[in-house]
């Protein structure tokens, strides 16, 4: 039976080729051999082994020059240099190039053996490392996380690690980064994937209904409780509870939310049953916490129960590298949503965007990719697609507009009713008379529930 490994023996002299060679087939590995540099040239051409075994001085180059080729062949090969008068500046030399060990002649089979086993167990870590890494880039893109660049890799990395711990993690970051996601992620790689994830907004609630909203309420527990009702925590029970925003959590609700996460169990609004619960928690904020427990807005002990693990999520603008893939990504989320047309982003939208600052980080790059792709006439998206805003102008860049969005709306659904009714129902026509592309004229009659009128005879 051989062993997990193929060795090439690199040694010009045939007696030492030979006792090496034979050694290690005792041992049960494959062995190949080569008297030169330029054999050992031939050898790696054909098949690169696991572990190499190269003399030092060779009639035509040596060791390290060897050493150099194998790894050009492959970076996590383990070579082992063997040398009859080793010096230190060789040792050096060959070990800044990447050598496993340097042996010195007559070889102690033993030793050899032993470096030659650190050596596979090296190349098996690095083939683990690598097919762990193109895991996690599956995990990552089926749970809608982009991750080229250094800072998320980073982030990522620490969430697969924690992820199956039952351990309370704190997601901070600017608005728009996609802190649900994380927490996402964290709950689909944690320890109960088939519970439930339950999202709140603590922000969007206000204080006289948050305690309830977390905790539940039992019936008559106060005006409008006409029936008993779980809280957020129960229907999480067996999964995992994103809080978003919570640092905007009242101190009296803060109160009970420590006291919930120290006891594992909760009591509803109005009533004495304490009733267990078994939850992961995930708390988001854009909020500096320890600023705010500093100013004595939110409870110190609250503060280190919830960020037993913290996460950073990255602001857009300092991870450039991972724009062309989220405009990948959300120019398929639109062609598989809304049946947009997949138009490619030229070179002049891709530099805009790139110098554009996101303040509203990848929310807003979502929103921008959505409008350019429905309104660009062409077939690609250009910078003069692009809002005023990231290409440097005033235009769409004044934020009360979006009051407007209610008159616009209605106005654009009288204007493709009436350019249709002109049009005798042609659709072409219809875009012609608007100025838009047929398929944004298609695509905002099906947004707007708009049917095509039936042609006069």
């Amino acid at each position: 039976m051989t062993r997990d490994g193929r060795i090439l023996i690199v040694e010009d002299e045939a007696s030492q080729r030979r006792l090496l060679k034979t050694l290690l087939e005792g041992r049960g590995f494959e062995v190949d051999t080569a008297g030169s540099v330029a054999e050992a040239a031939e050898a790696l051409a054909r098949q690169t082994p696991d572990v190499l075994l190269t003399d030092y001085n060779m009639d035509d180059g040596n060791g390290v020059d060897v050493l150099k080729q194998a790894r050009s062949h492959d970076p996590d090969l383990g070579v082992v240099l063997i040398t009859a008068y080793g010096t230190v500046p060789m040792a050096v030399e060959a070990m800044r190039e990447g050598a496993v060990d340097v042996l010195l002649k007559p070889v102690d089979p033993d030793a050899l053996l032993e470096v030659i086993g650190r050596a596979l167990r090296l190349r098996n870590l690095s083939s683990q490392n690598a097919q762990l890494r193109a895991r996690l880039h599956e995990q990552f893109q089926s749970a809608g996380v982009v991750a080229r660049s250094a800072p998320m890799q980073a982030l990522l990395k620490t969430a697969l690690r924690i992820a199956p711990t039952k351990a309370s993690v704190l997601v901070t970051g600017e608005s728009g980064t996609g802190k649900e996601l994380i927490a996402n992620l964290l709950h689909e790689e944690g320890t109960a994937p088939e519970g439930p994830f339950v999202a709140t907004h603590c922000a969007a609630l206000p204080e006289s209904l948050l305690e309830s909203e977390l905790f539940g309420h039992a019936q008559g527990a106060f005006t409008g409780a006409v029936a008993d009702r779980k809280g957020r925590f129960e229907e999480a029970h067996g999964g995992t509870l994103f809080l978003d925003e919570i640092g905007e959590i009242p101190p009296a609700v803060q109160v009970r939310l420590l006291r919930v996460l120290q006891e594992r169990e909760i009591v509803r609004v109005g009533e004495n049953h304490v009733r267990p619960i078994q939850v992961r928690l995930v708390a988001a904020t854009n909020r500096d916490l320890e600023a705010e427990v500093a100013a004595g807005r939110f409870r110190e002990d609250l503060f280190y129960r919830i960020n037993v693990v913290h996460l950073h999520v990255p602001p857009l603008r300092e991870r450039p590298e991972d724009l062309p893939e989220l405009i990948a990504a959300f120019t398929r989320d639109c062609v598989a949503r809304d049946g947009m047309a997949p138009l490619p982003f030229a070179e002049d939208a891709l530099q805009a965007l790139a110098g554009h600052a996101f303040p509203g980080n990848v929310r807003e790059l979502r929103n921008v990719v959505e409008r350019a792709l429905l309104l660009a006439p062409g077939e690609a998206v250009t910078a003069a697609d692009l809002p005023g805003s990231v290409r440097g102008g005033a235009e769409d860049a004044h934020p009360e507009a979006e009051g407007l969005e209610g008159a616009v709306l209605a106005l654009e659904t009288r204007m493709i009713r009436e350019a249709l009714a002109r049009a005798d129902g042609v659709q072409t026509r219809a875009a012609a008379l608007l100025g838009v592309a047929e398929r944004v004229l298609r695509y905002k009659m099906k947004k707007y529930g708009i049917e095509r009128p039936d042609r006069r005879s």
